[in-house]
């Protein structure tokens, strides 16, 4: 059996498991890049989501109030 030696080996391998791990690198990197983007999305929609609840809160006491303010007008002018 006939094997090259050490340094073509060498030769051959380092290259190639540079470019490999090169790659595993970019892979990492857009891999947390896209797991940062859905968990500032995830947020930004818990956010939303908060304000809808604390606008919708409002508007129902604004529209109860104007509710009340009405009948009060009503019962007012039947009194007079």
């Amino acid at each position: 059996i006939v094997e090259p030696s050490v340094n073509v080996v060498m030769e051959e391998l380092l290259p190639k498991m540079f470019c490999m791990k090169m790659f595993t690198v970019l892979l990492d990197s857009n891999a947390s890049e896209h797991a940062a983007r859905t968990m500032a999305m995830q947020i930004a929609t818990d956010n939303a989501n908060d304000l809808l609840q604390d606008l919708t809160v409002m508007y129902n006491k604004s529209r109860q109030q104007a509710i009340t303010n009405e009948l009060l007008d009503i019962v007012g002018g039947s009194m007079a």
